[in-house]
């Protein structure tokens, strides 16, 4: 069977942008030549594309549709951004059509084919890594996508919006090494997904900085669902050479990571000195109050829904973009000096 062909395919045969198609496509969303209008239409007409209803939809000037592909719901990081997207979308007249994955490839493959089905224009996603074929297919049939959180290496050229994780990493870290820690544990995401490699990365940074050897025990990079960051926090203050410091990077197992150095009778900072990614306000409630790298989960909403809908309006120049947001580290009484002497045979001044 012949596959139909698609907007690349059409921009391809005219000799222009993906953007210019759309145009032609949305007649309010953009100029173009009247030369180059017609050279688009004649190549649609002998191509036999047929634009998607979502195309018609935009066109018409009835309300768009966008879709919001997050991987967890359970996760309150991702209930918040959902919940914004939503509220964003409301005020600039836009539907969402909210999916979730469950940090699972093959629920996220089905999501894409039924975002297809209800002809959204946009999607914006947190992907779960896998499933490049379906992003590809997506863009392809003219859905403009739009990734938040995290990304996939194999899809440069789709639009990302993220926190600055590498820079949030050494922030943190670079807090305890000036405190006088030099035994830093983190906890991180997989380091399969772009955060999770990112964040790694900014701990490396900072230690390196600081000429401290870097100890691949003191790193553990767990699933974002599960109780790993409990598992994690136990296994490195087993160790014989236990941190002094630890930093949580995977904000879905922050609880889980408190919940265990309680269930442990840790003192903070006592006994450890401890930030968090997080952006809840029971982090204030603890005691004592956890220090925290503050996502701007608002700012991370707003930048994608404006990518988005500016891509499907036709009112962004091609090429792919990166908006990175910078996140809040906000101190507090979790950190201190270590009280006890470290030594190490890995870490070196």
């Amino acid at each position: 069977m012949k596959k139909a062909p698609t907007i690349r395919d059409v921009a391809a045969a005219a000799g222009v942008s993906v953007s210019v198609v759309s145009r032609v496509l949305n007649p309010d969303s953009g100029p173009v030549a009247p030369a180059k209008r017609e050279q688009v239409l004649n190549v649609i007409s002998e191509l036999g594309y047929r634009p998607r209803a979502a195309a018609r939809e935009l066109s018409a000037g009835h309300a768009l549709t966008v879709g919001l592909v997050v991987t967890d719901l359970a996760n309150p990081f991702f209930a918040q951004l959902a919940d914004r997207v939503v509220w964003e979308a409301r005020s600039h007249g836009v539907q969402v059509v909210v999916m979730t994955t469950q940090e699972d490839p093959h629920l996220e493959a089905e999501s894409l084919d039924t975002l297809l089905d209800r002809s959204v224009g946009g999607v914006i996603a947190t992907p779960t890594g896998g499933n490049v074929e379906k992003w590809d297919r997506l863009r392809d049939l003219g859905v403009n996508v739009v990734f938040v959180d995290r990304a996939i290496a194999e899809l440069g050229d789709v639009d990302l919006v993220s926190i600055e994780n590498s820079d949030s990493a050494r922030r943190a870290t670079d807090h305890l090494i000036a405190l006088g820690h030099e035994r830093i544990g983190l906890i991180t995401g997989p380091a399969s997904t772009s955060t999770g490699r990112s964040r790694i990365g900014g701990y490396r940074a900072a230690l390196e900085s600081a000429s401290i050897s870097l100890d691949p025990m003191l790193v553990r990079d767990v699933p974002f669902r599960g109780d790993g960051g409990g598992d994690a926090v136990g296994s490195l203050l087993a160790s014989p050479d236990a941190p002094t410091g630890l930093i949580v990077a995977n904000t879905a197992q922050v609880q889980s990571s408190v919940r265990r150095l309680v269930q442990m009778g840790v003192r903070i900072p006592d006994d450890l000195s401890v930030i968090v990614f997080d952006d809840n306000p029971w982090t204030e409630l603890t005691r004592p109050p956890l220090s925290v790298i503050r996502q701007p989960i608002g700012m991370l909403a707003v930048h994608s829904l404006e990518l988005v809908l500016g891509r499907m309006q036709g009112r962004l120049p091609a090429g792919a973009r990166t908006i990175e947001v910078k996140a809040d580290f906000v101190p507090r009484s979790s950190c201190a000096a270590p009280s006890r002497l470290v030594t190490s045979k890995s870490a070196t001044r």
